[in-house]
């Protein structure tokens, strides 16, 4: 399971691949759970960060096709990336599937225009509901249905609740194993524990992201190479464990 930590920086991008992430994902947290980062800052981080590494970008949760345009306009200065490069969409407040449906199919075209050819990841969140978005599964049929690379499952709303919070870790199971039988890669986040981290490490997901657990000062803080470096050794540890 490849870990995936986010950066709000250039300065952050160093400790993150130091500590042993294997993405790093520009986001801006105090924009919420897909909070874009600026034109500029995206450009520095893309340069901070080795062309081995793959990068994630969050877009946030736009509204329409004029919405998606706009999030993916600080794209057209990102070269493409020696590694993958990935776009996460959100659909907060999109409660209508046929309005979801072409949410995903502005972004996979706006992706296809982007010098990167980004490859686009959906997101679901756990507490939908709060969010006013479809529920999970909706979600990872849409996606797949449009030919999206991949499915994120997160927590909208971050008040300190983490993923299991809102979702039990059979069903969890359960969704993730649909999601891989459908084709799409498989992410999980969500304010993630470190007790969290361990059961989301026992699950065939291929990525899991952090923000919080990596800084120092929570979400807000800043990326910490040592607890970067405490959560990959977990992830490790926990792979060389008999099934």
């Amino acid at each position: 399971m490849r870990l995936l930590v986010s950066v709000r920086s250039a300065t952050e991008v160093a400790p993150a691949v130091a500590g042993g992430a294997e993405i790093i994902d520009a986001k801006e947290p105090s924009l919420g759970s897909l909070g874009a980062v600026s034109a500029a800052t995206l450009r520095a981080i893309v340069l901070a960060l080795p062309s081995t590494l793959p990068l994630s970008v969050a877009l946030g949760d736009p509204a329409d096709a004029a919405s998606v345009a706009e999030a993916f306009a600080p794209l057209a200065g990102v070269a493409p990336h020696a590694s993958e490069t990935y776009v996460k969409l959100g659909l907060a407040s999109v409660r209508d599937v046929s309005a979801a449906e072409a949410l995903i199919a502005a972004a996979l075209e706006a992706a296809s225009r982007a010098p990167a050819r980004p490859a686009v990841i959906v997101v679901a969140y756990a507490d939908h509901t709060a969010a006013g978005a479809p529920p999970r599964d909706v979600v990872s049929r849409l996606a797949a249905a449009a030919g999206a690379r991949g499915v994120l499952l997160d927590t909208w709303m971050k008040d300190g609740r983490e993923l299991f919070h809102h979702v039990g870790l059979s069903e969890l199971r359960r969704w993730v194993v649909d999601a891989k039988r459908e084709g799409l890669l498989v992410a999980l986040a969500g304010s993630l524990s470190a007790e969290g981290l361990k059961q989301v490490a026992d699950l065939p997901a291929d990525v899991v992201g952090v923000r919080g657990a990596a800084c120092i000062g929570g979400r807000e803080g800043a990326v910490s190479e040592e607890r970067v470096r405490r959560l990959r050794s977990q992830l490790d540890e926990r792979a060389l464990q008999p099934v």
